[in-house]
């Protein structure tokens, strides 16, 4: 079986994270959220490593949770192996001691869009798009969201659901930049360039402080 998160060697500082079920839009569900999260833990502690690039396979970034398996939250066992997987990969990424850079090459959804916001940049191709279309039928992720753009967006955003296009997601401050599809590898390339300047230790440190400044950094999924 392929592996569901492709995870490359670190080179010149960057090392990349890919979603990789395509066939399925990305989904997260929990053999991805836990191959993440092992990945995450394994970078974290590798000293060749400055920054992290996440990214989708195929046209799309993620379109969130698998929601078949919610289908079977009735069975306590599977229902606490949902949530615990949950609860960890949201640790795993809002407590990742090093920069985070999401390469947003399509739709980020739901859980998608958790993923985006919880990295600490975002630049997106022109066929982007971001929402929490979830709020129509159960619970969304708010604060990594309010905590890079502010309440007044982040509740527009959560509480509608509504969809927002790349252009309208700059104008947002939700991501740092938009390019052509085919110019994203070169863009992200060119932010992850601008980090890696910096030694690691300075980027861990003042990961730290982002981190702290955070109200996000405590509780489980359905807390944040």
């Amino acid at each position: 079986m392929p592996s569901l998160v492709l995870v490359s060697e670190p080179a010149d500082g960057v090392a990349t994270l890919t979603l990789n079920r395509p066939e399925k839009k990305n989904a997260l569900s929990i053999a991805v959220r836990d191959e993440f999260s092992d990945a995450l833990e394994a970078l974290a502690r590798s000293d060749a490593v400055k920054v992290v690039v996440v990214t989708g396979a195929g046209d799309t970034f993620s379109s969130g949770f698998d929601l078949r398996e919610f289908d079977r939250l009735d069975d306590q066992a599977f229902a606490a192996t949902l949530w615990a997987s949950s609860d960890r990969w949201h640790r795993a990424c809002l407590e990742f001691p090093l920069p985070l850079l999401a390469a947003v090459n399509g739709p980020a959804l739901a859980g998608g869009l958790d993923l985006a916001v919880m990295c600490d940049i975002r630049v997106a191709a022109d066929t982007a798009r971001f929402a929490h279309p979830e709020i129509a039928f159960g619970d969304v992720v708010y604060g990594p969201l309010h905590d890079i753009v502010g309440g007044a967006v982040a509740r527009d955003l959560c509480l509608t659901g509504r969809a927002v296009d790349a252009r309208e997601a700059l104008r947002l401050h939700l991501v740092s930049a938009v390019v052509a599809a085919a110019d994203l590898p070169a863009e992200t390339e060119r932010f992850a360039a601008q980090i890696t300047r910096a030694p690691r230790d300075v980027l861990m440190r003042t990961k730290a402080k982002a981190t702290r400044r955070s109200r996000v950094t405590a509780g489980t999924t359905l807390d944040l």
